[in-house]
């Protein structure tokens, strides 16, 4: 497929989303949009502070990393959930102007890196959870974790400003 033709597919999708009932409910109700980024901001703390303090476990060589992880992975995945809903709803609002904003563009790249990373690592180092004892071989996917939802954090209260 061809770049023009790629770009032409996006451009079309989030214009329908931007002209949905969702996006007109997002920009015409009083309550939606900013309980939406509500939302969003609790999403956020529930994702990136369970990866954070799982990733500074990893980093510590804690013993307990299957423990942790077993603690934090439903509270990722609830923050997770809520960030995907509530984006859905912000973006819907005024998706044109946003997509092409590259602050906009670097966070989806983060996220899906993080996205990425994390999959990668479950992949790698899931049997490794069950055991006691540190993860040998997980410091750089633990700091490329901190780092690129530190980022999709930073990135998204910059969006605003560009």
């Amino acid at each position: 497929m061809a770049h023009g033709a790629l770009a032409d597919i996006i451009t079309a999708a989030f214009t329908a989303l931007e002209q949905s009932s969702l996006g007109a409910a997002a920009r015409g109700s009083a309550w939606l949009y900013p309980l939406a980024n509500l939302s969003h901001v609790l999403g956020a703390a529930l994702l990136v502070g369970a990866i954070v303090t799982f990733d500074i476990q990893v980093l510590r060589h804690a013993k307990n990393a299957g423990v942790i992880a077993r603690a934090v992975t439903p509270v990722a995945a609830f923050g997770l959930a809520l960030q995907i809903a509530s984006g859905t709803v912000l973006l819907a609002a005024d998706a044109m102007p946003v997509v092409v904003n590259p602050v906009f563009q670097f966070k989806m790249a983060m996220f899906a890196l993080g996205l990425v990373n994390v999959a990668v690592f479950r992949w790698r180092f899931g049997g490794h959870l069950k055991a006691e004892g540190p993860l040998e071989g997980a410091i750089w996917p633990a700091a490329l974790s901190l780092a690129s939802w530190l980022l999709v954090l930073l990135a998204g209260r910059f969006i605003a400003y560009l």
